[in-house]
């Protein structure tokens, strides 16, 4: 159930992104929810490969150029689903800055379990040299 849960949320994230910017366009949802599980096969083969490979160049950009991994992976989504365009490099990195974003932030809201759970606030003191 929680992947499911996620595959929905990534979807949303990148319908809101084709609305938030003109050069990104989804043909229906069905292609917005397509290009979610092709987004996160992507992700999840070719994404820890690059970015081990880039490691060097993302030390000195301080993670920065994790962004250029998450645009060409989006580029590449883009590449194989019909209906899902991305045009441009620098819609790809917008794009997907947008995406991670919302997607996080909606995540947020989801258990390990998949499960929506409410945030509770926790009052921490500090006691000597412990906080309780």
């Amino acid at each position: 159930m929680g992947i499911l849960i996620r595959w929905v949320i990534l979807t949303t994230s990148i319908i809101m992104a084709s609305y938030l910017l003109e050069g990104i366009h989804i043909s229906g949802f069905f292609s917005a929810f397509f290009a979610a599980a092709a987004l996160g096969i992507l992700n999840a083969l070719f994404r820890p490969v690059l970015l081990i490979l880039t490691l060097p160049i993302n030390v000195l950009t301080l993670g920065l150029f994790t962004f250029i991994i998450n645009a060409l992976m989006l580029k590449m989504a883009s590449g194989i689903i019909p209906g899902f365009e991305v045009h441009g490099f620098w819609t790809a990195v917008i794009g997907s800055l947008i995406i991670s974003v919302i997607s996080w932030l909606l995540n947020s809201f989801i258990s390990d379990r998949g499960r929506v759970e409410r945030v509770e606030y926790i009052d921490l003191t500090k006691k000597g040299d412990k906080w309780e």
